[in-house]
């Protein structure tokens, strides 16, 4: 595998994330606003779209995971690292730097309602069209993409390139 050609770049990731904070600083404006961060994908996501967002927010991360050295999900959900805090009567905000399956997703959320949150959203820089096998409601997205295996911006192939400033497409090497 390779990295292929650019999907989104810099500039387009930047302007995605002011559009998704500007939308949570009119929804979340006097509310007790809590950033859940995905780990290891979405840490820069977070921390980029907590740049364009000026309401007073907290940050959180939970670990989990569905693929192991795999390019695709295997559905089987672990968690690695839970919560730190209580988010009962919280407005929690899921943060996500892609959604394919929706299976990983899906099955955090059921494991978040039930800790009674005051409110539980999420904002994801990708969605895949096409593969989901789970129906979710994503409030804020960034960019909807086709099923190519994707890298950069926190997404990684087994573990690397994450540190990418752009996604771009995985390809077959020649």
């Amino acid at each position: 595998m390779k990295v292929g050609r650019t999907l989104v770049s810099a500039e387009e990731i930047d302007t995605a994330l002011a559009r998704i904070g500007a939308q949570i600083d009119v929804e979340y404006e006097g509310k007790d606003l809590l950033m859940i961060g995905v780990l290891k994908g979405a840490f820069i996501v977070m921390a980029d779209l907590a740049r364009h967002v000026t309401v007073p927010v907290e940050f959180d991360f939970m670990a989990v995971s569905s693929y192991g050295a795999a390019t695709q999900t295997s559905g089987v959900v672990r968690i690695l690292k839970d919560l730190d805090q209580e988010i009962a009567g919280r407005d929690v905000l899921i943060v996500e730097d892609i959604i394919d399956s929706g299976l990983t997703l899906s099955y955090l959320l059921k494991s978040l309602r039930v800790r009674y949150p005051a409110s539980l959203e999420v904002a994801a820089l990708l969605v895949k069209e096409g593969i989901q096998r789970a129906q979710l409601d994503v409030k804020y997205t960034g960019f909807t993409i086709g099923p190519e295996f994707v890298v950069g911006y926190g997404l990684d192939y087994v573990g690397k390139l994450r540190n990418l400033p752009y996604i771009a497409v995985m390809e077959e090497d020649d």
